[in-house]
């Protein structure tokens, strides 16, 4: 196993660990108060998960395409994206039961990259119908980085709000 195929493996539980502890701390929150703007980039707390699990949906359905044969992405369709605010989910739980589903399904995806995918070219259409061209190992790291990001958009929600996300470096969870 190359080094780029372990360091997904980690970040896939990572983000499927770590978004299971932030879903459960959010779920304590009144639906008032998950999807109160709060003056981020998507509004609220509501509004950022949401975008999170809309790109993730986006990507896992570019790369259904755009890197064939891979039995965890059969079934697995390009989303018509119209605006990265698109709403996925309107309510906390059926966002939390496709927040796990999908988060299984990059497991079970990432476990199917091997050297060969990751040296590869991945080329799509982007939301604005350009066609963009990068080495997919590239475009897997992207996935990650931003859900990271955008997570650490909903921890600086949450301390707002009084509440403590906990430790949320990779170097901890990746020395439990």
């Amino acid at each position: 196993m190359g080094t780029h195929q372990e360091q997904f493996r980690g970040f896939a539980r990572y983000n499927r660990d770590f978004n299971r502890q932030l879903y459960e701390l959010i779920g304590g929150l009144s639906d008032d108060g998950r999807k109160k703007d709060m003056g981020a980039f998507f509004g609220s707390i509501h509004g950022t998960l949401n975008h999170i699990l809309l790109a993730d949906q986006v990507w896992l359905g570019r790369f259904s395409t755009a890197v064939p044969n891979q039995k965890s992405l059969t079934g697995v369709k390009p989303i018509q994206l119209s605006s990265l605010r698109q709403e996925v989910c309107a309510t906390f739980e059926d966002l939390s039961v496709e927040r796990r589903a999908t988060d299984d399904l990059i497991i079970d995806w990432v476990e199917e990259l091997t050297d060969d995918v990751l040296a590869g070219t991945m080329r799509y259409g982007n939301s604005r119908g350009d066609i963009c061209e990068y080495p997919v190992w590239l475009v897997v790291a992207h996935l990650f980085n931003r859900q990271t990001h955008h997570r650490g958009q909903i921890t600086t929600l949450l301390s707002q709000l009084g509440h403590d996300p906990g430790v949320t470096d990779y170097l901890v969870y990746a020395q439990e």
